[in-house]
């Protein structure tokens, strides 16, 4: 059994939290408190949410995460 980490990123936008939406759609649960920074190169602010799943599988380093 593994647990397994992810750090979602992006521009602050709709397709932002659709990815971490989905996330939470496939069984992967919020950890910690998302993270916003402005970009000054874009002008824009970005996103960053960690994100953590239990698998029944030993962890492998060619997982696949976004597909789990």
């Amino acid at each position: 059994m593994a647990q397994l980490y992810r750090l979602l990123t992006g521009e602050d936008s709709s397709e932002f939290c659709h990815k971490v939406s989905l996330a939470l759609a496939r069984g992967w649960c919020l950890y910690g408190d998302p993270q916003y920074s402005y970009d000054g190169q874009t002008s824009k602010m970005r996103c960053a949410q960690a994100v953590i799943k239990n698998v029944s599988q030993d962890y492998d380093a060619d997982m696949k995460l976004g597909e789990q």
